[in-house]
């Protein structure tokens, strides 16, 4: 489905079809006005704006026409070139920047691209500002500056070290280069390729890096779910390693094989990581969205901790992990937040967590995974334009209007085996419900039934 997605994270579209360089100069220039019209310039006399990219190949162009907007509109640019999106967030405060701009598709395949927009403490806009940013884009709002008023681009080269660095310092180091763990990452040809490769080589581990040119070309899709990783499961067992990573596109996604050489889900990256911080911190809170599992709840009880949720989108859960000044967060895609280090989703964390996880424990990742109640989580998404997804959540409600639900995001549907979570996507155009059970048939069950009412409200 051909589509031009704009949401409170940001701007997807397909190259050459909805996202054009026009496009994307008019959503920079908007977002210039929008620093102008609400915030005041950190450095007191002129706004500056950091813009990092991934691998893409569309990534040059796409950044240079955001960047050329944002310096007609009086605007010094900062350029990363090809970053981690944890590392342009991080950038933002290090830099002492107003703003940043990440032009990435996260997990979108190479077709697409978009635009990520953060504020100047690193994270997605609230809904109120992302609203009045929407609308100056679609009224084509501009204030280009004069002459007298232009900055000069500069470009900065700093974030891959400082990104290994920070996470270093969260770790002991020497306790898990003892172990001389063999790891192989599968980087997908993205721009976690060189910090990432980075981070695991000082950690003292034995790298085997698949896919590990940062120039876009994704050796498969890019998504980090099962189906796409077989070449990394394959590799970790003809290895013998003990562990394998995946990351996506813009490296803020992280999924685990063990040491069989068995994906066990992106899922279990939160969740690993949450035993290790929550280990530490016993009684502290982990947040995540509505959307991931109820492993969680179970790690944090057994330190006499509690979760909080969200709605689905990784500012929701960051907002969240501020306000309860909670030590991790992330969602069950695969994202993996701790604030003292970014206030984003952030793989190369996740990656060093689980490492230190293993040392600290000497358990393999299947002997750490077993010690977790076992769920079956069943995903489902087809392409559904956000209107007709509004409706078929509405027809839901009503359904199921004598059940326990939560209607933050869409709707959930919490029974005491189960719950379904069903709702439009903040990123694409499509519709996606999940279902948790301690077992595949009830899952199946449970998310069967609420596909039946979503296919009637849609005429399907």
């Amino acid at each position: 489905m051909d589509a031009l997605m704009l949401g409170v994270s940001g701007m997807r579209g397909t190259i050459g079809g909805t996202l054009t360089p026009p496009v994307v100069s008019q959503l920079a220039s908007a977002f210039a006005v929008w620093l102008q019209q609400t915030e005041k310039p950190a450095n007191g006399t002129h706004f500056r704006v950091v813009i990092g990219r991934d691998s893409r190949p569309s990534g040059p162009w796409v950044r240079d026409a955001a960047a050329a907007a944002l310096a007609a509109s009086g605007v010094e640019v900062i350029d990363l070139d090809v970053v981690t999106t944890p590392g342009v967030e991080m950038m933002i405060k290090h830099t002492g920047a107003d703003a940043g701009l990440i032009a990435t598709a996260s997990h979108n395949p190479i077709n697409w691209n978009g635009i990520k927009y953060l504020n100047r403490d690193g994270i997605a806009l609230p809904p109120e500002s992302a609203a009045q940013l929407k609308k100056l884009f679609e009224e084509k709002t501009t204030t280009y500056a004069r002459v007298e008023h232009l900055h000069p681009a500069v470009r900065n080269t700093e974030t891959h070290a400082l990104h290994v660095k920070r996470v270093l310092e969260r770790v002991d180091v020497l306790g898990v280069s003892t172990k001389r763990y063999k790891v192989v990452l599968d980087s997908v040809n993205g721009a976690g390729c060189v910090a990432t490769a980075t981070l695991i080589n000082k950690l003292g581990c034995q790298l085997v890096h698949l896919n590990n040119k940062p120039d876009g070309q994704f050796p498969h899709e890019p998504e980090p779910i099962e189906k796409n990783l077989t070449e990394l499961a394959g590799e970790v067992k003809r290895q013998k390693a003990h562990v394998g990573f995946a990351q996506d596109p813009d490296a803020d996604r992280l999924a685990i094989v063990d040491e069989n050489g068995r994906y066990i889900g992106e899922e279990y990256s939160l969740v690993l990581c949450a035993r290790h911080v929550l280990s530490k911190k016993p009684g502290g809170i982990a947040v995540t969205n509505l959307s991931t599992s109820r492993m969680l709840d179970d790690v944090a009880a057994k330190f006499g901790g509690s979760v909080v949720r969200t709605p689905v989108g990784e500012a929701n859960v960051i907002q969240a992990i501020l306000k309860h000044n909670a030590p991790i967060g992330g969602e069950g895609n695969g994202g993996v937040i701790d604030p003292r280090i970014v206030c984003g989703r952030d793989s190369l964390v996740g990656i060093a967590y689980i490492l230190q996880l293993m040392a600290d424990t000497g358990k393999t990742i299947s002997q750490l995974v077993a010690e977790f109640p076992r769920y079956e989580i069943v995903k489902e998404k087809f392409e559904c334009r956000r209107e007709d997804a509004n409706r078929a959540v509405e027809a839901v409600k009503q359904a199921f209007a004598n059940e326990k639900i939560d209607v933050q995001d869409g709707i959930r549907i919490d029974w005491p085996d189960a719950w379904v979570h069903a709702r439009p996507s903040n990123t694409e155009p499509i519709m996606r419900i999940i279902a948790e059970a301690p077992d595949r048939e009830t899952a199946d069950k449970r998310i069967a039934a609420v596909r039946t009412v979503v296919n009637t409200a849609l005429g399907r």
